[in-house]
Formats: structure tokens, C-alpha cells, sequence
């Protein structure tokens, strides 16, 4: 009995005495991760327990954007979009909806007439505003901020080529914006993209946002998606772009972070071409992650951590793009079937050394 009453203590100090990510970076920014459906409609109880620990913020994976959510002309689909909003505000988190615009998981409907023909862009655009209007619109009060328009730039600077692009012209991107505002005037509105860490691509982008509050559009801020590796971007690469977009008078937000321990095998645009099946070359770590690889990235999460709290008032939000490891999309990107270890919370939801190292910096900077 006595020996008992002795492990009790023991046992309790840590549960009680661990701080969470909300709880340590609270004073600094919004803490989040992306969900997919399995995790905000309960099937994923493991994971979301972690996010009810964890986070104080949300994004859907994939819930909200157009293909899901709008799969024909006339019919939409709120059934995940709903189970998504209703599970943040009942764990009284700051839900963000993702996302309204982008070249992919768009139907090809979206752009043609009842013959398959491309539309004008008046009917474009009529379209669009229906689409915005819809999707904000029933959700209005209730999310905190939009990724309006995602990935609009190409590695080089100059606008991507899409059907948005070439039907409507590159005003397309301050129509959205004005239709999501039209929509819910109170909800904050974001211009959000992957490897602004790369100079040309920042500086593409940095036109861009400045031609939007040159002409008076509501944008809030830039999402920095911030797929990373490793090696990739250097810290004064991460910091340059967090820099340049505070300078223009945004605030900035870390939307997709995730960090890919895995050998590079695509081009930054590269579409996913092969799979992993037998290869040890392509996946590495299929049994464990070693652990001086472990340590790699948990030093890497430390160092970017120090960089966003090095910006206060500017860096509002870090989100993780999924939960675990599990989950991750890099497990099926840019090659199918790999094992990847790229967030803070292993394949049973338990914290890395990652996490260790996140929270240590985070309580340093108190």
C-alpha cells in the first residue's frame, strides 16, 4: 500500500505539470493544425485529442475547398464543411476556412457552359461570386479568417497560368477578395502560397499583394505555407520573407508548416509521378526514424520557432498541416506509399523530441 501511495505523485507530476503549445506560445500567436474529416467528425479519436490539447485554432485539410464542397453546378455539399466549423466552436477554437480560390480540386464545370465551352468572363465571374457568397455566406460570424486566394504565383514571379487567369484576367484575384468581403465584412481575409522563402517567387508575390492595398482590397495577411526540409529554407531565407511581407504592412501567418525529412525527389512544381514500393532509396525510414535524423528535426522546428518569436505582433498564427505523422500528406507526396516524420506527434499521437523542442523555446521566451 505504501508503495503504491508513493507512485501516485510520480505519476501525476508530469501529467499535470507538461505544458501544451496553446498554453506556452497563447501570448504570442494562434497554434493550430489542419483536420481532415476522420478527426473533426470523431472516427479519429486519437488525433483529436491531441488537436483538443494542443491547438487553439483549425484549418480543413480538404473539407472546404471548391471540389468537395461544390462538386456540381447545382449542388452543394455542407455536411463535412459543417461537422468542421461545429467542432472548433465547440472546442472554442479559431476556425479558419481554406480554401476559396485555387488552380486545383476545381471542377472543370466551374469554367465551362451547359456545352462544355469555356465561359465568359462575366459568367466567370458571376460563378465566382455565387460560389463566395454561398460558401462564406453560410458560414458567416463564425470563421476567423479566409485563405481567399492560394497559389496564384509561379516559381518564377510571374501569375500561374490557370483558368481563373486566362478567363477573367488577373483582376480575378481582387474580385475575390471583394466577394469574400461583400460576403462577411468581418471575417479576415489572407493571400496564401508555398516557397515565398524562394526570391523570385516572394517578389512575384510581393507585387502582387501590393497591388491589392494599392486599390483598396481587404486583404489581412500573407499565409507563408512553409512546406519545409531539413536543409530547406535557410533561416535568413525564412526570415527574409516573414520580413519583406511585414514591411508592406501585413501581418503574416505560417499556415502549412511541415518538415520533410525524406530525400528530395520533385521540383518544387513536379506532379507526383512514382511510387516508393521496394525502393529503400525513396523511403529510408519505413521502420523508425533514426535518432540523430530525430534530432535534425527537432533542432530545425526549434530554429524556426526562435524566428517567429522574434516578429510579435506580426506572426499571428503557426498551423501544422495535419496532426501526426500518420496522416501527414507527405507520406503520399511527391511519391506514394513513403514514411514520413514531418510533425511534432508520432503515428500513436505521442509528442517527438520535436515537440520538446518547440515547447522549451517557447517557455525560454516567457
Amino acid at each position: 500500500m505504501k508503495r503504491l501511495l508513493l507512485l501516485v505523485p510520480l505519476l501525476a507530476a508530469p501529467l499535470g505539470s507538461a505544458e501544451t503549445l496553446k498554453e506556452v506560445y497563447g501570448s504570442h500567436f494562434l497554434v493550430g493544425a489542419a483536420l481532415n474529416r476522420d478527426q473533426f467528425e470523431g472516427r479519429d479519436e486519437r488525433a483529436a485529442a491531441v488537436v483538443r490539447t494542443q491547438f487553439d485554432t483549425i484549418s480543413p485539410e480538404n473539407a472546404m475547398k471548391w471540389g468537395p464542397i461544390h462538386p456540381k453546378p447545382d449542388s452543394y455539399n455542407f455536411a463535412d464543411a459543417d461537422a468542421y466549423v461545429a467542432f472548433g466552436e465547440a472546442n472554442k477554437m479559431a476556425v479558419i476556412g481554406h480554401n476559396l480560390v485555387w488552380h486545383q480540386q476545381t471542377p472543370d464545370w466551374v469554367f465551362q457552359d451547359d456545352q462544355g465551352k469555356p465561359l465568359s468572363r462575366e459568367k466567370l465571374l458571376e460563378r465566382l461570386r455565387d460560389h463566395i457568397h454561398t460558401v462564406v455566406g453560410r458560414y458567416k460570424g463564425r470563421i476567423k479568417g479566409w485563405d481567399v486566394v492560394n497559389e496564384a504565383i509561379n516559381m518564377d514571379g510571374t501569375m500561374r497560368e490557370s483558368q481563373w487567369l486566362k478567363i477573367i484576367g488577373p483582376d480575378y484575384v481582387e474580385k475575390t477578395f471583394q466577394f469574400a468581403h461583400e460576403a462577411d465584412p468581418a471575417a479576415e481575409l489572407y493571400y496564401n502560397d508555398y516557397s515565398l522563402e524562394v526570391p523570385a517567387k516572394r517578389e512575384g508575390a510581393l507585387a502582387l499583394v501590393k497591388r491589392l492595398l494599392a486599390a483598396g482590397v481587404p486583404i489581412t495577411a500573407v499565409g507563408l505555407q512553409s512546406h519545409d526540409r531539413l536543409d530547406w529554407p535557410k533561416a535568413e531565407e525564412a526570415e527574409a520573407a516573414i520580413r519583406d511581407f511585414a514591411a508592406v504592412g501585413l501581418k503574416v501567418m505560417i499556415t502549412e508548416l511541415d518538415i520533410d525529412v525524406l530525400p528530395a525527389t520533385a521540383k518544387p512544381d513536379a506532379e507526383m509521378v512514382q511510387t516508393s514500393a521496394g525502393d529503400p532509396k525513396l523511403d529510408p525510414y519505413r521502420g523508425s526514424l533514426p535518432d540523430a535524423v530525430q534530432q535534425q528535426l527537432a533542432d530545425r522546428y526549434a530554429d524556426l520557432f526562435k524566428i517567429y518569436l522574434r516578429y510579435p505582433g506580426t506572426i499571428t498564427r503557426v498551423t501544422f498541416w495535419n496532426v501526426t505523422d500518420a496522416e501527414s500528406w507527405l507520406n503520399q507526396f511527391p511519391v506514394r506509399g513513403r514514411t514520413d516524420y514531418p510533425t511534432l506527434f508520432d503515428r500513436q499521437g505521442k509528442p517527438k523530441p520535436a515537440f520538446d523542442a518547440v515547447i522549451k523555446v517557447g517557455e525560454a521566451a516567457k
